[in-house]
């Protein structure tokens, strides 16, 4: 185990806490580079569906992992930056602004629900949300001369600066920018007053208000930024997959994400990216799956949200911590062996005095 020896109060808040992690992530970054040149487009292609979950995981985590805001509706937001980029860039914006614009778009969509989900908490907030999706899939369905409705709406091929990056090693590329710059944004933002305020609320609202913290504005500001992230997300899924139909904006989607930040880790950014490798794996193995199952098993329709619904419950009961706290039980293990104990992270039932008040 790494121990850093602290000299000044700046270490606190350093985006990277030793020179072994600014190490092995600038090596990451430098394999990711080079892997589409020695790899196959189906392997390219997956890479990139992996980026694309990765930003909408970070924006869903700052909700959920760092806010302490359940939201099962985030497929709305996807859908809101997939449509408006779409429809914004068909119009003659340019790439880049009409980008920026989808995720502006969706950002202030999020606001608003979040205005208005201020009062509730917990059950009432996951069901506001759910019918929030309900809401901007029928208008999609319904809403044909700009959407398409269910005929679909032909997303047309990315263009940046007289570049076209409608193949897949450019468009690769362009979602490795857009995903280093996101998770760059995400960790200065959880290391400055806004993100530790979120942090705060998270784990108590009655003690974060006393100190100071604005509830509205803080929780508004989730919203916001969750919705922002997840909508730029949906602008980059909507070239990837070409062509949008309310289909591909379902309740399993917004089941997908959730699973993401709950598999991955809640309140890690690390997570983020070990849900985001869990659920671009998982429809490939349940498809191997699906050859060892009897036939009237296997061409069931509802399998995969039956494989989603029981990891979840699998890892909320028995991993609360996620594939990352597994992870850290794991290399805790080898470097306090033999001394390492199970109760080091066993969950402790103590609660702050505030949080008792009813």
């Amino acid at each position: 185990m790494r121990f850093v020896l602290k000299t000044n109060y700046t270490q606190d808040i350093n985006l990277f806490l030793h020179n072994g992690q600014r190490f092995w992530y600038g090596l990451l970054i430098a394999a990711l580079i080079v892997a589409p040149f020695f790899l196959e487009n189906f392997y390219v292609g997956e890479l990139t569906y992996l980026f694309i979950w990765v930003i909408a995981g970070a924006g869903l985590m700052l909700l959920i992992g760092y806010t302490g805001l359940v939201s099962m509706g985030h497929a709305a937001f996807m859908a809101i930056g997939a449509y408006a980029h779409a429809v914004l860039f068909k119009l003659g914006v340019p790439f880049l602004p009409s980008l920026l614009m989808a995720a502006l778009i969706s950002g202030l969509l999020g606001a608003i629900i979040g205005v208005a989900a201020l009062r509730m908490t917990g059950i009432y907030l996951a069901v506001a949300t759910i019918s929030f999706a309900f809401i901007i899939e029928k208008v999609i369905s319904a809403w044909r001369p700009v959407t398409g409705g269910h005929r679909g709406f032909i997303v047309p091929e990315p263009v940046m600066f007289g570049l076209d990056f409608g193949s897949d090693l450019a468009f690769y590329f362009l979602c490795l920018v857009v995903v280093i710059a996101v998770m760059l944004v995400v960790m200065n933002l959880l290391r400055s007053p806004t993100g530790r305020a979120m942090v705060a609320v998270r784990d108590s609202e009655i003690s974060a208000q006393a100190m100071g913290v604005n509830l509205v504005q803080t929780k508004t500001l989730a919203f916001t930024l969750s919705a922002a992230f997840t909508g730029l997300a949906g602008a980059l899924y909507s070239h990837k997959i070409g062509m949008l139909f309310p289909e591909n904006f379902t309740i399993i989607l917004s089941i997908k994400l959730l699973m993401l930040v709950v598999v991955g880790g809640l309140g890690s950014v690390h997570g983020i990216v070990f849900g985001a490798v869990f659920i671009s794996i998982l429809p490939q193995l349940i498809a191997i799956l699906r050859d060892f199952l009897p036939t009237w098993l296997a061409q069931r329709r509802g399998l995969e949200p039956l494989v989603f619904g029981a990891i979840l419950m699998f890892f909320l009961m028995f991993e609360p911590l996620g594939l990352y706290g597994r992870w850290v039980k794991i290399r805790s293990y080898f470097t306090q062996f033999p001394l390492y104990r199970k109760s080091t992270f066993k969950r402790q039932k103590s609660y702050l005095r505030t949080e008792r008040v009813h």
